[in-house]
């Protein structure tokens, strides 16, 4: 026989759980569902349903419309934190002794009834799952795409109605990068059997060269060579033209591992004519699928968690004030239970009702107290964070950044490191020197000949500057790196460089050699 102990969440903490980790674009979307699923929770500040209380029933003054909260940029959320508003108080339910009264049949709620089970108080996505724990950062996004300005095109295109078709699906495998990288037979199997339409890869080729000279230059190119040839076809004709077309044509190989002795000896090119047709390769642009009016994604943007100002060395955070919703329990709700308590007619489809409205009222109550809890530790959180980087946010020099990980803000405010790393996860801040994610200010720390630790963030930023001042004919090698960067005090070994080189997105010394 064994003694096991075991914690179980309740469902309150579980949803306040769900509600910390989504970011400020998907708690408006998370409050509207819940506003939709229960009619016992509104829009309102709870002091409104006081001064509801103390006016004449009669009255039929206009109220302020509950939205206005969410578009007052003034919005501050101190006093939110520092006041609680009275509690709803508690309503018991009737008892078991209720008298049954069959033929009392005022109140039907059997449309309610047979919905599915309240009491759970699940949501969209609720359920068990590691999904949850890396989001990504949420985008605004507005405007058509350029997949609708191709399909536009096509549609001026002289093509019969198998062209069409074929058009039509050409356009639909073009990846995120502007590339059909599928094979044509594929794409001929997948109109044979989608579709009915029999076509053969030279028919499908003949109408994907006319989709590639649709704009943008480079669109439904095969690979990289051939998105290249294609931007050089559109442009005048010329030396140095000839001779990019030539490189890629005959020397791709050579040119994407930079052997430039051997493509000049190869294409017997000047060192001018070698050096400005390399230029010209490198301003193509590589991802057409990113260009034209908004790129085959929408175009997008970051909604800030947080918006931090510097007055004079003297910080002031807030919540973006989507983040700060004015939720209440619906007064209607709690007067209609108080009127059932008061009936004189109690049967059990009387008893049913009340225990619907009950669960109605919990689930509003949870929910609004889940929402406080959220921003309470939200600004907890960032407030830690704005006193460890104190120095960075002063500047906004990325240098000034200090090591700092989870545990030491977990430690700060005496919360669990977890919950900490979900209001890290997919949330940002505001500053002056720009929006940055708040997993930016978390970085492990390197020892220094000082004894002190240096942010890795501050030891990437010397080790971008040191390759950026590097001679382009005869760049650093990883060792090289190595020794200057110790020669500064800061002791990092080979593999550590090429992985924080890595991380930069810089390629290798080879790699990065210029003509």
């Amino acid at each position: 026989m064994k003694q096991l102990l075991s914690q179980k969440l309740s469902p309150q903490q579980i949803q306040f759980i769900k509600l910390l980790q989504i970011p400020t674009a998907e708690l408006e979307t998370r409050i509207k569902e819940e506003l939709e699923v229960n009619p016992a929770l509104e829009e309102g500040d709870e002091n409104e349903e006081e001064q509801e209380h103390d006016d004449d029933d009669d009255s039929d003054e206009d109220f302020d419309d509950p939205d206005s909260e969410f578009d007052n940029d003034d919005n501050t959320l101190d006093e939110d934190f520092d006041e609680r508003s009275e509690e709803q108080p508690e309503v018991e339910l009737p008892k078991d002794d209720i008298a049954e009264a069959p033929d009392n049949q005022d109140l039907d709620l059997s449309d309610y009834l047979n919905d599915d089970e309240i009491a759970g108080y699940k949501m969209q996505g609720d359920g068990p799952g590691d999904a949850e724990d890396d989001r990504e950062m949420p985008l605004a996004d507005t405007g058509s795409t350029l997949i609708d300005s191709l399909f536009d095109q096509l549609g001026f295109a002289d093509l019969n109605e198998k062209q069409l078709a074929i058009g039509r699906q050409l356009l639909g495998s073009i990846d995120g990068d502007g590339y059909i990288r599928r094979d044509l037979s594929a794409i001929a199997n997948d109109l044979a059997f989608a579709q009915n339409i029999e076509a053969t890869p030279p028919e499908i080729e003949r109408v994907l060269h006319i989709i590639q000279a649709f704009d943008p230059a480079g669109i439904g190119a095969r690979d990289l060579r051939e998105c290249l040839l294609l931007q050089l076809e559109r442009r005048p004709v010329d030396d140095t033209v000839e001779a990019a077309e030539r490189i890629l044509s005959e020397c791709y190989d050579e040119f994407t591992k930079k052997h430039y002795p051997r493509i000049q000896q190869r294409l017997d090119l000047e060192d001018d004519e070698l050096k400005e047709a390399i230029a010209l390769i490198l301003k193509l642009n590589p991802k057409p699928g990113g260009s034209g009016p908004t790129g085959l994604g929408k175009v997008q943007y970051i909604i800030p968690d947080f918006i931090l100002s510097n007055d004079n060395g003297q910080f002031n955070l807030t919540l973006n004030s989507r983040n700060a919703p004015d939720l209440r329990v619906a007064p209607a709700y709690t007067e209609m239970f108080q009127a059932y308590d008061k009936a004189s007619k109690k049967d059990r489809k009387m008893k049913e009702a009340v225990t619907f409205v009950k669960q109605k009222l919990d689930a509003a109550r949870w929910f609004i107290d889940a929402i406080r809890q959220r921003q309470q530790t939200l600004l907890r959180t960032m407030d830690a964070i704005v006193r460890y980087q104190r120095e960075f946010f002063l500047e906004g020099d990325e240098s000034k950044l200090r090591p700092m990980i989870l545990k030491d803000i977990a430690q700060e405010i005496s919360m669990d490191i977890s919950t900490v790393s979900r209001v890290a996860n997919s949330k940002s801040v505001q500053t002056e020197f720009g929006i940055y994610p708040l997993k930016y200010f978390f970085s492990e720390g390197i020892a220094t000949d000082s004894g002190e630790d240096a942010s890795s963030r501050e030891v990437k930023h010397i080790l971008k500057e040191i390759i950026e001042g590097e001679s382009k004919g005869k760049p650093l090698s990883d060792d090289k790196l190595e020794k200057m960067l110790n020669a500064r005090g800061y002791n990092i070994a080979r593999r550590t460089v090429a992985k924080y080189r890595e991380q930069l997105n810089i390629p290798v010394a080879r790699l990065r050699k210029e003509l």
